[in-house]
């Protein structure tokens, strides 16, 4: 027998399912366990929530402007709970006072007219609830709150079962849905005072969060102007940080629940300007993937637009899943159902747009080196398709393109040639295997390498770029065109922190006029050379052969100790005031970091360094800086041998410091290894023969777009 409910009472157009007068109305709160729960300096205290109050009885009568839910679409409903695990909420009037309150259930499947549902309610332990009298089942979806006047049939301890009505009604409809969220924590920061709570629910315009009964003016939520830090974290990561300001709050005498909006002024990330790289004409459209991180559930959005720093999504108005300032520390960029790109992602604004619905921004804060490339790969295949980005190469046709475009000259080739096997494996593992420690950019057609440029991790967190040659393609400027994959790779690189970029480094001879134009004309245009510094060294190949020749009497070559590199640093900022020593990492520790050397073991390659103090008699004479890289790996041989810096070249004669570059060559076994000096004025007094000079450029990758700028002007490049 089917139940008929019509109750006919008026009610205001704007009436909603609300406790008192919070923002939050007849949802399950029952899930706030209320874990770890304190305010700092009150005492730390546990609590589990009553089963909620409800205190809008006016409104179960007033359902007469409500939408009706036929029976079919209910039963559709009710088995979709079941289905997801989920509950629904029943009504219940306490049986000594009256009042109205809300406790979960989980319902059974349903078949017929009839529902079986059992109490689901952890708090609810030791309460008799056949005591209480039923009222109605509540279903709310986050959209929408569907009263359903059922008629109890039986009420037992831990079940019940009603008869369904022919209608139910939905008594709000939300302009934002809601979603319930379990197991994130939420801190809150006001003239520091900390509480902590649970996030109960949000919606693209703001967050629930419940927290203990607080003490009087504790936090004052009086007024919207002030701003309250919210810190939302599940299992301690981060997922949102932002001020807010509270809309409303509701409290009862065991908890507080409170509704915080992000503040507005809140949208920029940064005040500087950057360089945003374009975004291609990709020839499909990406979707994004990732769990949410508020409550659990799987999501998909389709990509509107996208570059290398970020992308954008249209969300209906009435769905919004994203507020600005949400954390995706897991997310998946999908291209065509094949190519998957990882990453972390945070909404940085929310913008409605007429008739589309809105449109919100995400900025990626991080990718392996891998995903990015993928992703760089794609849009500049896009723009240009004979661009490559650290694809597989013809090893035939890149040494073809090296002895043909002059790039490996007969002097260079006599450093390599003994060890040509060697360097052949060298260049095959770097460009077909693709480690994450190097990275190259070629135009090509049809198989054939039209200009090439490639970067390697050379220190810590120093990467440089080396290898740039090109040839003349249909009047194209090919090299132009690999400088400006890299630079715009560069662009978003330094920003991900698992990239491992604080500055770029390139060594270019004088009077190579391109290289000379490109980066010696920007050092040149910076007024500040902390954005932007260039060194000149001389350049002395060495024989191989070790020095068995000790030093004299008084003299010693050991390795730095930290006080040797806080002389060296005052020695180099006086002199040159550059930014080598930082980019070398010698300003912040006595050696390099082990990450280096472990992450080109762990690819079966070689790299390492070490700096070693060649004293007289305690006083510092030079800083003498041993690399050590698989051979040819750069073919100029410049991550291999010594640097040699001259603090107090005066004492020191030529014969001892040409022992002490003997003594620590022994580990080489090359037949003639670089040896860099510096500063330059030291080889002139001193008359050393030098074969050529190199300038060493560094640049602060968080500039990188002055960079980008200044090639604009410079080239009149206009499609960057």
């Amino acid at each position: 027998m089917k139940a008929n409910k019509v109750i006919k009472i008026s009610v205001k157009k704007d009436a909603t399912l609300k406790p008192s007068s919070s923002y939050v109305d007849v949802e399950e709160r029952n899930a706030f366990s209320g874990k770890d729960v304190s305010l700092e300096p009150v005492s730390e205290r546990e609590y589990a929530p009553t089963p909620w109050l409800f205190q809008h009885e006016d409104l179960t009568r007033a359902l007469e402007n409500a939408r009706l839910i036929d029976e079919e679409s209910l039963k559709n409903r009710l088995n979709h709970i079941h289905f997801m695990d989920g509950h629904l909420l029943v009504q219940l009037r306490h049986p000594k006072y009256k009042d109205s309150v809300i406790v979960k259930a989980r319902p059974g499947p349903c078949l017929g007219s009839e529902l079986v549902c059992h109490f689901a309610d952890e708090n609810l332990t030791g309460v008799d609830l056949k005591k209480y009298q039923f009222l109605n089942l509540i279903i709310d979806d986050g959209q929408s709150v569907i009263f359903v006047p059922a008629v109890l049939n039986r009420m037992d301890k831990d079940d019940f079962s009603v008869q369904l009505p022919q209608e139910g009604y939905a008594v709000e409809e939300r302009q934002t849905k809601r979603y319930l969220c379990e197991g994130v924590d939420a801190e809150l920061v006001q003239d520091g005072r900390l509480i902590k709570g649970e996030l109960l629910d949000f919606s693209a315009k703001g967050f629930c969060v419940g927290m203990p009964r607080m003490p009087s003016r504790t936090f004052d939520w009086s007024h919207t102007d002030v701003l309250t830090m919210l810190y939302l974290r599940r299992d301690q990561q981060l997922l949102f940080s932002s001020l807010c300001f509270c809309m409303r709050q509701h409290e009862s005498p065991f908890f507080t629940e409170v509704v915080l909006a992000p503040s507005e002024d809140q949208t920029k990330r940064s005040d500087r300007q950057q360089t945003r790289n374009p975004a291609g004409n990709v020839f499909t459209a990406p979707v994004i993937i990732f769990t949410h991180p508020f409550f659990g559930k799987r999501i998909q959005l389709d990509v509107s637009d996208i570059s290398t720093s970020g992308f954008s999504v249209l969300e209906k108005m009435d769905e919004g899943l994203l507020i600005q300032g949400m954390i995706v520390p897991e997310l998946t960029i999908e291209f065509a159902g094949a190519i998957r790109i990882e990453c972390s992602a945070q909404v940085i604004y929310r913008l409605e747009e007429t008739g589309k619905g809105v449109r919100s921004g995400f900025a990626i804060l991080d990718m392996d080196i891998d995903c990015y490339t993928r992703l760089v790969h794609i849009l500049a295949n896009s723009i240009d398709a004979y661009s490559r980005i650290s694809n597989k190469v013809d090893m035939d046709a890149l040494w073809e393109f090296f002895f043909e475009t002059g790039f490996i000259y007969p002097k260079k080739y006599d450093l390599i040639q003994s060890q040509k096997e060697n360097f052949k494996e060298t260049y095959r593992s770097l460009y077909n295997d693709n480690p994450e420690i190097a990275r190259h950019f070629v135009y090509q057609k049809n198989g054939r390498l039209f200009a090439h440029i490639s970067m390697v991790r050379a220190y810590e967190r120093a990467w440089m770029i080396h290898h740039h040659a090109a040839r003349s393609v249909e009047g194209r400027r090919a090299g132009f065109a690999v400088l400006k994959q890299i630079v715009l790779y560069l662009n978003d690189m330094h920003r991900l922190p698992s990239t491992k970029m604080d500055h770029m480094m390139v060594y270019f001879r004088p009077e190579n006029k391109f290289p000379d134009r490109v980066f010696g004309g920007f050092a040149r245009s910076k007024e500040n050379i902390g954005v932007c510094s260039m060194d000149l060294f001389c350049y002395l190949p060495y024989p191989g052969l070790s020095i068995k020749t000790k030093l004299p009497k008084g003299w010693s070559l050991n390795e730095c100790s930290a006080m040797n590199l806080w002389e060296l640093n005052l020695f180099y900022r006086n002199c040159s005031g550059g930014l080598f020593m930082d980019a070398m990492g010698l300003a912040q520790k006595s050696r390099s970091g082990k990450s280096l050397e472990e992450a080109y073991s762990r690819l079966g390659f070689l790299r390492k360094w070490r700096a070693y103090s060649l004293k007289y008699e305690e006083e510092l004479e030079a800083v003498l800086i041993v690399n050590q890289s698989d051979f040819g790996f750069n073919l100029s041989e410049l991550l291999n041998g010594i640097k040699v810096f001259l603090i107090n070249p005066e004492p020191l004669s030529w014969a001892i410091l040409s022992t002490a570059i003997g003594q620590l060559l022994r580990e080489h076994r090359m037949e003639k290894s670089p040896i860099l000096f510096y500063p330059f004025d030291y080889v002139k007094a001193k008359d050393i023969p030098y074969e050529k000079q190199y300038q060493l450029w560094i640049y602060d990758a968080r500039f990188v777009d002055q960079f980008v700028q200044y090639m604009k002007r410079k080239f009149r490049i206009k499609d960057w």
